[in-house]
């Protein structure tokens, strides 16, 4: 964690959040871009962070997004949670179509495998991963969906 961590759970549990999601994601991108990749918002925020590469289910071309990620030994846990909005995020149906998966943290990429979590690994999951982001509770307020829960390890 860093310094500006305690600001970013401020800031990510705003009720209102959702509706910035478009303006956030373009920030982080251009951020991305003027540092080549080096630097993301959640890397500002001082909170654990990857770029996931799937497969897109429809297009067959790979799609990268960057999440806050929580890592679990040499797995990550991560959650399509979308701030708490009623949608999930689309590389939650691409990954779920093609579980095989690129990672890439601090510049060095990795082939994963993506696996939704169900009943109580999901909640144990679910649990852990609030210790990193606190948000996480808030997100499941917010929404009518149950964020869905996926490790990563290794292939």
């Amino acid at each position: 964690m860093g310094l500006l961590t305690p600001l970013a759970v401020r800031i990510g549990a705003l009720e209102f959040m959702p509706n910035y999601l478009p303006q956030i994601v373009a920030t982080d991108h251009a951020l991305q871009r003027l540092t080549r990749g080096r630097v993301t918002l959640l890397d500002i925020a001082g909170l654990p962070n990857l770029t996931l590469t799937v497969t897109g289910r429809k297009s067959g071309q790979p799609r990268s997004t960057p999440l806050l990620a929580v890592p679990r030994g040499q797995d990550w846990l991560i959650a399509g949670s979308n701030f708490g909005g009623p949608k999930q995020p689309v590389w939650v149906v691409n990954l779920e179509a093609t579980p095989e998966c690129e990672v890439t943290v601090k510049g060095r990429t990795q082939p994963m495998h993506g696996r939704r979590l169900e009943g109580d690994e999901r909640e144990e999951a679910w649990q852990f991963m609030q210790r990193t982001w606190p948000n996480y509770r808030k997100y499941e307020e917010r929404t009518e969906r149950k964020i869905k829960v996926f490790l990563l390890t290794p292939r």
